[in-house]
């Protein structure tokens, strides 16, 4: 018998106490014996056909992606490691992760069945990593950069508007800051992180022995079923559309640097909330805008999202809502910087989060709780932008992508139109690396790296 989906409060599911309501007994609780996490990512860029992998070595793509890729001693590009789900590539574009952890056969692999729906076989194999894994947390600073004192400044705007609103910027000069205002600057919102830290004792997907990937018209709804020793008998689960994976952002920018540039996009399915986030060095400054109506370096905020978060954000009008269709960015402010400084803009599309847990929750608040197993399932949809009609203008001169159908001038999309899936665009993508701008090199340059 399948189990169904429930909506559990966040306190419950590592473990500790559960209290079934104030006042009431305690109800004793353990962690499940064995903990499963499934995260799903869907990705593309704006403009340009999507591609499955890196032919010739990526190009100006894989100059995007480099040095943004999992974790667990498994280098390359694409789907080659586990973490990609939580990372910013764009390749390949769907990405799963999945992390096991039996704490009755620690480190022990482990193999998941799949539907025939994600087109990736009849199962999955879950592999010990082979190093310790190391991870940083959305919005924090890498070491190698509270090393040393930075220059320049960061230039915070934020908001949809066609023009720059009164109070705008926020200013933090770097040279001025001590090491602790720097840390604080880029730490921004964020929440703690709700996945697994993985290490020697799980079991992760993908792995050296299997790196397939998601296809097109891969689906993950249908019955999955988790074997391995210690691994309860009952461990099997139905996904749902709402656990499925979700469709690409078709985004649109139109409009100048110098002028106010406009962003839209239609609904995604499944979508709970939206967030856009752009920057561009000029000069020694590194100027930063955000769809928020709060001022934020926003680093925190490109990452899967409890329902609570997302909730409790939409109120603070930190995230822009489900309805949302488009977004102004302000007049001017990313121009000066010249013709290699090209705005990069990152769009989130916020999916849902899904608890399952058996047995399910006593209702009797006296009663022990031993849940045998879980599974935590996450979702989440992201594009990437060059900003401008200069920037679409270059990529469109070597042949990187068709002009758009309509939307006007300097508008283009991305969807999925151009090139067939796996075959690279006309033209030398190499030749643009130069103009692309990578956000962990914008820090690297204003940081003087």
């Amino acid at each position: 018998m399948m189990t169904p989906l429930r909506s559990l409060p966040p306190a419950c599911l590592a473990a500790a106490l559960c209290i079934a309501s104030l006042g009431a007994p305690a109800q004793t609780t353990k962690a499940p014996k064995v903990q499963l996490w499934m995260d799903l990512s869907t990705s593309t860029m704006a403009g340009m056909p999507e591609m499955d992998s890196l032919p010739g070595g990526g190009g100006m793509l894989g100059g995007l992606m480099g040095g943004m890729g999992g974790i667990g001693g498994m280098g390359g590009s694409g789907n080659t490691a586990y973490g990609n789900a939580r990372a910013m590539s764009i390749m390949p574009p769907r990405v799963i992760d999945i992390a096991l952890y039996n704490s009755l056969r620690p480190g022990v692999e482990a193999s998941q069945s799949i539907p025939p729906g994600m087109r990736m076989g009849e199962s999955l194999p879950l592999i010990p990593p082979r190093a310790q894994p190391t991870q940083s947390e959305p919005g924090e600073v890498p070491q190698e950069y509270q090393q040393q004192q930075p220059k320049g400044r960061i230039l915070l705007y934020w908001g949809c508007s066609a023009t720059v609103p009164a109070g705008q910027p926020r200013v933090i000069d770097l040279a001025r800051a001590k090491p602790l205002d720097f840390a604080q600057a880029f730490a921004g919102r964020a929440v703690p992180d709700r996945g697994p830290r993985v290490g020697p004792a799980y079991a992760l997907y993908p792995n050296e022995r299997n790196r397939v990937s998601l296809s097109r018209d891969s689906s993950v709804v249908g019955e999955h079923q988790v074997h391995g020793d210690g691994v309860p008998a009952s461990m099997k689960f139905t996904l749902g559309a709402a656990q499925d994976l979700m469709p690409a952002i078709d985004l649109r920018t139109t409009g100048k640097l110098p002028d106010s540039m406009g962003t839209s996009w239609q609904p995604v399915r499944h979508a709970r909330a939206y967030y856009l986030h752009a920057l561009s060095q000029i000069g020694d400054d590194l100027v930063m805008w955000s769809s928020a109506e709060t001022p934020d370096t926003g680093m925190g905020l490109f990452d899967y999202l409890s329902p609570a978060t997302i909730d409790r954000w939409l109120k603070e009008r930190v995230l822009l809502p489900p309805e949302t269709t488009q977004c102004a960015i302000p007049q001017g402010i990313f121009a000066g910087g010249g013709r290699d400084a090209t705005p990069m803009l990152r769009m989130m599309a916020y999916g849902g989060e899904s608890y399952i847990v058996h047995p399910p929750r006593p209702t009797d608040p006296k009663a022990a709780w031993e849940p045998e197993w879980s599974v935590r399932v996450r979702v989440k949809s992201h594009t990437m932008a060059m900003l401008g009609e200069e920037a679409q203008e270059r990529r469109g001169s070597r042949g990187a992508v068709p002009p758009a159908p309509s939307g006007g001038t300097g508008a283009y999309s991305s969807g999925m139109g151009g090139a067939p899936a796996g075959q690279p665009p006309a033209g030398d993508a190499g030749t643009d690396a130069g103009n692309v701008v990578n956000p962990l090199n914008l820090l690297r340059g204003i940081l003087g790296r």
